[in-house]
C-alpha cells in the first residue's frame, strides 16, 4: 500500500486534480457572492453547503499539491475575482437552480475523475467528493420541490407491454414529406434536459453581459444568450410537435444591476465550463436518440457551440486570461534551443 501511495501521479490524475481546483476556486467565488444576498431560510443552507464543499476541496487539494511538489494553479480568489460590495444580482430561486445545475455537472465530472485515477488516496478524494456533491444534488432537488421550482421532466404513459422495433423507418425522420414517429421516452428525456441546462446558461450570460465593463465580453455573452434561446426553442418545438409540453418554471431571474460583480476572466471560465458540459450533453443526446432528425440537430448544434467556444478562447488568450493546463515539455524545442 505504501508503494502505491508513493507512486507518481499519472497524467490523468494531474489533469483531474488541476480541473477540480480550477472549478472549485471559481465556484467558491460565485457561491460566496450569492450567500451575501440570499435571505430565504430554505435556500441559504443549500448554497452554504455548496460553498463549504468547494472550500473544503480547495484545502484538501492544496495539501495534495504541496505533498507532490505540484505547482499550485492560480485559479480564482474572492479577493481578485469578486466585488463583494456589488448590489444583489440573482434571485434566491436562481441561486438554487444554479447550485442544482452545477451539482449535476460535478457528479459527471467526479465520476470521470474516479475512473481515471489509480492511486488509492486520489481515488478516495474523488469518491468522497462525489458523495458530497450527490448530497448537494439531493438537497437542491428537495428544496426546489419545496419552493415550487418543480419543473419535472414531462410525463408519459407507463408502458403496459413490451414492444420491438419492426422497421428501419423507426430511425428515419429527415424526410420532410413523411410523418415522423412519436418521440420515445429516452429522446424526450434528453430534449427536456437540454432545455433546462440552456435556461441556466441563458440567465448567466445575461447577468455577465450587463455587469461586464468590456464590450468584447458583453458581445460574447449576448451571443451566448441568443444561442441558448435558439436551442431552447428548437428543443421545445420538437417536444410540442408531439403535444409534449415543456414545463414552465417560476421566475428564476436576475436583477438589473450593471455593477461589475465578477472578473471577466472568471465569467469567461464559467461559460467555458458550461459549454464543455453542454457539448457533452449534446454528444450523449446524439448517441441516445434513434430518430435521425434529432441526431442531425444535435450534431449541428454541437458544432455551433464549439465555434462559439473557440471565439471565447480567442478573447481569453488575447487578454491573458486562459490558464494553461499542466502538460509535457516540447522535446524538439528543448533539443534545438540549447545554448
Amino acid at each position: 500500500m505504501n508503494g502505491e501511495m508513493n507512486a507518481k501521479l499519472t497524467s490523468a490524475e494531474i489533469a483531474s486534480l488541476w480541473t477540480g481546483y480550477m472549478n472549485d476556486s471559481m465556484e467558491k467565488c460565485i457561491l460566496g457572492f450569492m450567500l451575501k444576498h440570499i435571505e430565504d431560510p430554505d435556500i441559504k443552507p443549500v448554497v452554504q453547503y455548496a460553498y463549504d464543499i468547494s472550500s473544503s476541496h480547495l484545502k484538501q487539494l492544496v495539501t495534495i499539491f504541496n505533498k507532490e511538489e505540484y505547482a499550485l494553479p492560480n485559479g480564482f480568489t474572492e479577493e481578485k475575482d469578486v466585488n463583494m460590495d456589488a448590489p444583489w444580482l440573482y434571485t434566491g430561486l436562481f441561486c438554487l437552480s444554479y447550485v442544482n445545475h452545477m451539482a449535476k455537472v460535478g457528479m459527471k465530472a467526479y465520476s470521470d475523475f474516479i475512473s481515471l485515477s489509480y492511486r488509492k488516496d486520489i481515488r478516495n478524494y474523488f469518491i468522497k467528493a462525489l458523495s458530497e456533491i450527490t448530497t448537494l444534488f439531493e438537497q437542491s432537488i428537495d428544496t426546489s420541490l419545496l419552493k415550487g421550482l418543480n419543473a419535472r421532466h414531462p410525463y408519459i404513459q407507463v408502458p403496459k407491454e413490451v414492444d420491438y422495433i419492426d422497421s428501419k423507418k423507426y430511425f428515419s425522420g429527415l424526410n420532410p414529406f413523411s410523418e415522423k414517429r412519436p418521440l420515445n421516452a429516452v429522446e424526450i428525456t434528453y430534449l427536456y434536459q437540454n432545455v433546462t441546462t440552456n435556461s441556466v446558461g441563458m440567465k448567466l450570460c445575461l447577468s455577465f453581459a450587463q455587469t461586464s465593463p468590456l464590450k468584447e465580453v458583453q458581445d460574447f455573452m449576448i451571443r451566448g444568450r441568443d444561442i441558448s434561446k435558439k436551442h431552447i426553442k428548437i428543443f421545445v418545438d420538437t417536444l410540442m410537435k408531439d403535444d409534449i409540453e415543456a414545463a414552465q418554471v417560476p421566475d428564476v431571474g436576475i436583477s438589473d444591476s450593471t455593477t461589475q460583480t465578477f472578473s471577466d476572466r472568471l465569467t469567461m471560465f464559467q461559460m467555458f465550463l458550461l459549454m464543455s458540459s453542454g457539448i457533452g450533453n449534446y454528444v450523449t443526446s446524439t448517441a441516445k436518440s434513434q430518430r435521425s432528425d434529432l441526431v442531425v440537430n444535435y450534431e449541428r448544434l454541437s458544432l455551433e457551440v464549439s465555434r462559439f467556444a473557440k471565439s471565447g478562447a480567442d478573447i481569453m488568450i488575447a487578454n491573458n486570461w486562459l490558464e494553461q493546463p499542466p502538460g509535457t515539455k516540447n522535446r524538439n524545442k528543448l533539443a534545438t534551443d540549447k545554448e
